[in-house]
């Protein structure tokens, strides 16, 4: 390994948070090389590029802190200003909003969008802060006429909610770190069952790769400090707009049968927007 390689892999090494968001090109100016340098110095290090060094970067970081270290990081990064806290906070989700738009090709888009209208029923599966983000896209998806169901549940309770699960179902994921018994119930039984399984997740991808139809890379933040969700909510609306796209009459049709049910329920117009140029 020539010096120059030493010195981005040193500085891999105190940076590590930059190192999974920012570009060969980027780290090469801070480093004061070129990207090519970068690139080699990767490959030195036995990956056969940046986006395999990033994936086993984050697999140990996100294996090692815990949700105290994480905030007692974040709090730190903040400061004393409170008013940190907003520019911290916005320069984190900006930051992981650029990086889904590189991580998220146009043909997985595509491909996400087509699983979602072509199913016959979805199903959306997170537990913990993730079921929130399960439930709206539920939601949003069953407003544009689409039949969603929310998997929430934990322990002997999921059971329940794959008890129907059929060929021509969709299963959606949102797992993060590990594979949990849930997580690994959800994947047998969609493989069992004839199920499309699409997973969101930071850093499961390369493990399950061969248990999925399609990984759909979301990142948290940043891996050392307290998990956010705006970049994971980016990706929902998204394909929201894509499905809606994809089937406007159907989309809209759904919309005006919920408004007639809402004027029915109170008795006045409750309209929710519906646009002719979705």
């Amino acid at each position: 390994m020539s010096p120059a390689e030493q010195r981005v892999v040193r500085f891999f090494q105190g940076n590590r948070e930059q190192t999974l968001i920012e570009s060969a090109l980027s780290l090469a100016e801070k480093v004061g090389t070129s990207d090519a340098t970068v690139i080699r110095a990767v490959k030195s290090l036995g990956f056969s590029g940046m986006e395999e060094m990033r994936r086993s970067l984050a697999d140990e970081m996100r294996s090692n802190p815990s949700p105290f270290n994480r905030l007692e990081r974040t709090l730190d990064d903040v400061g004393d200003d409170l008013i940190s806290a907003l520019d911290t906070t916005i320069d984190i989700h900006q930051k992981a909003l650029e990086r889904l738009r590189r991580d998220i090709t146009p043909e997985n888009f595509e491909d996400a969008v087509q699983y979602i209208i072509a199913a016959k029923r979805v199903y959306i599966f997170g537990i913990g802060p993730s079921s929130a983000m399960a439930n709206y896209f539920s939601i949003q998806l069953k407003r544009f006429g689409i039949e969603a169901t929310s998997v929430t549940q934990t322990g002997i309770l999921l059971a329940d909610q794959l008890l129907h699960l059929r060929q021509g179902d969709l299963m959606m994921i949102f797992a993060y770190g590990r594979i949990y018994p849930e997580l690994a119930t959800i994947l047998d039984q969609s493989a069992k069952r004839g199920v499309i399984s699409l997973l969101f997740s930071d850093t499961l991808g390369t493990k399950l790769r061969d248990q999925v139809d399609l990984t759909l890379s979301v990142q948290r933040g940043r891996t050392d400090m307290l998990s956010m969700h705006t970049t994971t909510l980016g990706l929902i609306e998204a394909l929201l707009v894509g499905v809606a796209k994809s089937q406007p009459e159907k989309a809209m049709a759904s919309l005006k049968a919920l408004n007639k049910l809402r004027t029915n329920l109170v008795g006045k117009r409750m309209d929710l927007p519906v646009s002719t140029n979705i």
